[in-house]
């Protein structure tokens, strides 16, 4: 069986794997993701997926043969803005601000890569989010829990922060940083059946 490496230190989307019974390895890529720029929120999360699979695979000692690497990357597009992880309290605390009442696109990349034939399979989702008029209160308590802080646009949907969002148009997998369905059809675009991942 091949083996799974999850190129990111995302525990959100470890769990993600391991509830579609997959069990990966992971190796956190060490890309510098401030130093990315792109156009588009789209772009830039399919470039930093990419980037982080890539560095990981690079990494990899000759003893590992044929593994699959998964690199994976959210931003939020909010009102032509690219939001990834908030720079602090105050940061987040402006965009909820912003955010609250509104919706945004999260866009996650998929990047896959099969070292045993060198090929790689991509994808990038986006998924509406249509955010909930919270309070000012409710808002400066969210920023003080912290959780905000170490995501992108400064949200979960599985966490504190499900309790602000309203509804979604798309795969929920997605906000929370993996879509389960796109990794099979990169997983069958490579040859690979997700079952023989079991």
């Amino acid at each position: 069986m091949k083996t799974l490496i999850l190129a990111s230190a995302s525990p959100a989307r470890r769990r993600l794997l391991t509830s579609a019974g997959l069990s990966p390895q992971v190796i956190v890529s060490g890309v510098d993701e401030s130093a990315v720029e792109a156009g588009d929120a789209a772009t830039l999360a399919g470039t930093l997926a990419g980037l982080k699979a890539r560095a990981v695979v690079a990494t990899l000692p000759s003893s590992v043969e044929g593994a699959l690497v998964l690199g994976c990357d959210s931003v939020l597009a909010f009102d032509g803005e690219i939001l990834g992880k908030p720079v602090d309290a105050a940061d987040a605390t402006r965009r909820w601000q912003k955010m609250r009442g509104r919706s945004g696109v999260l866009y996650t990349g998929h990047c896959l890569v099969d070292t045993g034939t060198g090929k790689e399979a991509t994808a990038t989702v986006g998924t509406t989010v249509h955010f909930a008029e919270a309070t000012d209160e409710e808002i400066a308590a969210y920023v003080a829990s912290g959780e905000p802080l170490e995501v992108a646009g400064a949200f979960t949907i599985d966490g504190l922060g499900g309790l602000f969002v309203e509804r979604i148009e798309g795969d929920h997998g997605n906000v929370v940083g993996l879509s389960l369905p796109t990794l099979r059809n990169l997983l069958a675009s490579l040859g690979i059946p997700v079952t023989s991942l079991w």
